[in-house]
């Protein structure tokens, strides 16, 4: 094809916004989802359409594309079975107090039975110590007891007689215990007068003490028995009392759960604790209030609590967004609290995680995060693996200590796990850890750019509407929405594409208008939208002011008119975190006699890298096909990079050497006026670039600070034509004819521009007409062979 001068329609893709029904967005219907991602979202509806484990999301994409977003809208919308949602309660295990229940019941039914528990046991705190502070009682217990005291008084009487009876007493020591003693008639015999008695007299006194003693001993297991057997009866009659004022109670709550077997087994177990330990209701200390205070709850029994750990709505599908996913937060803990310098816990005292609120619903998370808290990442595997949730002690599993701690159910799992990364996380996942693909088996892979055409230009302007509208922000006019839709096709690098960076567009959004309300405008137009995007360039643009200004000042040394030999002007992107920007460099070559190699200055000290040098490898094997062909070429060239002082790569400027090293050859000077970017293959046919806009408007700003002139221009590679969308000071100064914009598919179109004279067509015999670049070169050269 000819070398083709752009017009200046080609320069930039305006918006017509064709299929725009109205004026602004005040009356453009905002949409419900994120632009452009329709890949993404078939993979997070497939996902949540399968129960199967293992199909877990992992989103994938760069920061900005709105994948929380477009989730989150989504799952909004998502329908969901209110059946497969549930409450989750812990109560505790009467029967083994360290493994406590876990109750799983219908949405609402947890709150319900927590209140009714606790109206329950509030009731019984007053009404079971009434019920054993009245006469009935008393006389009932006061009767078990009068009739143990008869038994034991005519037991020690009968005792007492026949000890009498045999010339011995049945005393009461002051340590309150019995003991016999011989009697000297009707006193009790002394030391002094029981030594005065004859042995026969003493041994007969003490065989029959030994014979009361035991009768004593079977006496008081006897008695024991009677104890024994009033302890149970006081026990039988406190619980009967106790039965009588719970019992109805009881009766009630077994109604009202008379669908639910698993409640009404709770309510009869608790129902027997209380009648077993009713002294909790009757302690007159006041150490269940101290302990209820020490753990921050209320004054109540600890044991028959119902810890409501999770309580769902059957509207509300469960969606949890956890922005510091640690163990605790995500897996749950239990509390400890401190009561008279002992440390202790109980099941009312078990916290949920995000993973237990989330069960039968969607936790979406930051990959990296996760993967940045230590033992996270395994306690999820371990989690989607058996798909139940146990509370383990993390300080357990990390520490030797043998503490005391409880060891509830664990709790059935069924949650979707969303993961929001990056490629680079994706990847190492699946390289290093085989479980991840299972465990992750959909990836939604959300993509940077769409397809630019009226239907999408129309879509994407509903999705600025939805930006305005969802933040309150002043309505966009009709030029404004395209000059947002221009800017996002600029970012994309792509005249037929729009970035999908909505972070981006919203930042734009929320900025300008700022400056429309500064303005005290009504209404957001394109200029308040331009003037945003001079205020965000301002931001981050000191190093591009920098590089300009070593431009003004000639510290970097540069030509904008006339021509020179050897020497052409290339252009570079230089770019910080955000920001990037083009400036030209001069390319320089200088030949002399030789065995025809070709020495990269850049990659002999080191600063050129890789894809540098194997641009500068393509151009001399090109060089070898156009002039060593028949001969070897009798010429060393060097080529650099002038003040160049940092690394560079790239292969953007392979052309650009070309031109120069061809001239070097030939002696046939290049324009200085002309700036070239492009890439080359062995054959010289011309490759796509990247940061094509930014190194024309760099060069053409370097020709403003050095001196316009109607001839300045930047040849690029026709495969990059569909790149362009140019600032509107380069497009107007095109449109004058004050700059030009050649697209070129060879290399040879190149030389053409810049020496003046077509390249060369080589012939069947090898040579090249002596009018040409080329064949001024093979001349030349021929003489140095000879």
């Amino acid at each position: 094809m000819p070398i083709q001068r752009l017009e200046p329609s080609q320069l930039y893709h305006a918006a017509e916004l064709e299929k725009l029904p109205c004026k602004s967005t005040k009356e453009l219907a905002p949409i419900d989802e994120i632009v452009g991602q329709e890949r993404a979202q078939k993979a997070v509806e497939f996902a949540m359409s399968i129960k199967e484990k293992g199909y877990n999301i992992y989103a994938v994409g760069h920061n900005g594309l709105g994948k929380r977003t477009m989730i989150l809208r989504y799952l909004n919308r998502h329908q969901h079975d209110a059946d497969a949602l549930f409450d989750w309660c812990y109560v505790s295990n009467f029967e083994d107090t360290r493994t406590p229940k876990v109750l799983k019941l219908p949405c609402g039914m947890g709150w319900k039975l927590k209140q009714d528990v606790e109206k329950l046991i509030t009731k019984l705190v007053n009404a079971i110590p009434m019920a054993f502070d009245n006469e009935l009682y008393f006389s009932r217990a006061d009767k078990l007891k009068n009739d143990l005291a008869k038994k034991q008084q005519v037991e020690l009487a009968n005792l007492s007689e026949d000890a009498k009876s045999k010339g011995v007493s049945l005393t009461l020591t002051t340590q309150g215990d019995y003991q016999f003693v011989a009697m000297n008639g009707e006193d009790l015999h002394t030391e002094e007068s029981f030594d005065e008695l004859t042995v026969e007299e003493q041994a007969k006194f003490e065989t029959t003490i030994d014979e009361l003693e035991i009768s004593l001993r079977n006496m008081a297991r006897e008695l024991t028995s009677w104890e024994d057997t009033y302890t149970e009866k006081i026990s039988k009659l406190n619980e009967e009392v106790t039965l009588g004022v719970i019992g109805h109670f009881i009766k009630s709550l077994k109604k009202d759960y008379n669908g639910y077997s698993e409640i009404k087994k709770y309510l009869s177990d608790l129902q027997k604790d209380i009648c077993e330990n009713v002294d909790l209701f009757l302690e007159e200390s006041n150490e269940q209030a101290e302990i209820a205070t020490a753990s921050l709850d209320k004054k109540l029994p600890r044991r028959y609590k119902v810890n409501l750990l999770v309580k769902q709505t059957c509207d509300d599908f469960p969606v949890i967004v956890e922005e510091n996913p640690n163990y605790h937060s995500l897996f749950g803990y239990i509390e400890t609290a401190t009561f008279k310098g002992t440390v202790f816990t109980d099941f009312s005292l078990i916290r949920a995680g995000s993973l237990h609120k989330a069960n039968g619903g969607v936790l979406l998370m930051d990959a990296v995060k996760v993967l940045e808290q230590p033992y996270v990442w395994d306690g999820l595997k371990r989690a989607l693996r058996s798909r139940q949730l146990s509370f383990t002690s993390l300080e357990k599993e990390v520490t030797l200590t043998g503490t005391v701690s409880l060891d509830p159910q664990p709790i059935p799992l069924d949650v979707k796990i969303i993961l929001f990364g990056d490629y680079r996380t994706y990847q190492l996942l699946q390289h290093y850890d085989p479980e991840f693909s299972d465990l992750f088996k959909v990836t939604a892979d959300f993509e940077d750019e769409m397809t630019r055409t009226a239907d999408s230009e129309l879509h994407y302007a509903r999705f600025i509407s939805s930006i305005v509208h969802d933040n309150n922000m002043l309505h966009c006019d009709r030029k404004a929405i395209a000059r947002i839709i221009e800017h996002s096709s600029r970012r994309s690098g792509n005249q037929n594409k729009l970035s999908l960076h909505s972070a981006h567009i919203a930042n734009l959004l929320r900025e300008s208008n700022y400056v429309a309300r500064s303005a005290k405008s009504n209404i957001i137009r394109a200029g308040h939208v331009d003037q945003a995007l001079s205020y965000q360039k301002m931001r981050v643009d000191r190093l591009q002011d920098s590089v300009m200004e070593s431009f003004t000042n000639g510290m970097t040394l540069i030509h904008t008119c006339g021509s020179a030999v050897g020497q052409v002007n290339a252009l570079s992107v230089l770019s910080t975190s955000d920001h990037m920007f083009g400036a030209p460099n001069r390319i320089t070559a200088t030949a002399s006699y030789g065995d025809g190699e070709v020495i990269d200055i850049e990659r002999s000290v080191d600063l050129g890298g890789s894809i540098h040098s194997k641009g500068v490898m393509i151009l001399t094997a090109y060089l070898s096909s156009v002039f060593g062909k028949n001969a070897k070429v009798p010429l060393n060239t060097t080529i650099t990079f002038e003040q160049s002082y940092g690394g560079v790569d790239g292969d953007s400027a392979s052309m650009a050497e070309f031109c120069a090293v061809v001239s070097a050859f030939s002696g046939q000077p290049n324009r200085q006026d002309i700036a070239i970017t492009g890439s080359m293959n062995q054959f010289g046919e011309s490759q796509p670039i990247g940061g094509v806009n930014e190194k024309i408007e760099g060069f053409f700003d370097v020709c403003v600070i050095k001196g316009r002139s109607k001839e300045q221009g930047v040849i690029i590679p026709r495969s990059n034509v569909h790149n362009l969308m140019l600032r509107a000071d380069v497009v107007k100064a095109v449109e004058k004819g004050e700059f030009h914009i050649w697209a070129i598919d060879h290399v040879t179109d190149a030389i053409e521009i810049f020496a003046g004279k077509p390249a060369g067509i080589q012939s069947l015999e090898g040579s090249y007409p002596i009018d040409t670049v080329y064949g001024i070169a093979q001349a030349r050269l021929n003489a140095l062979r000879k």
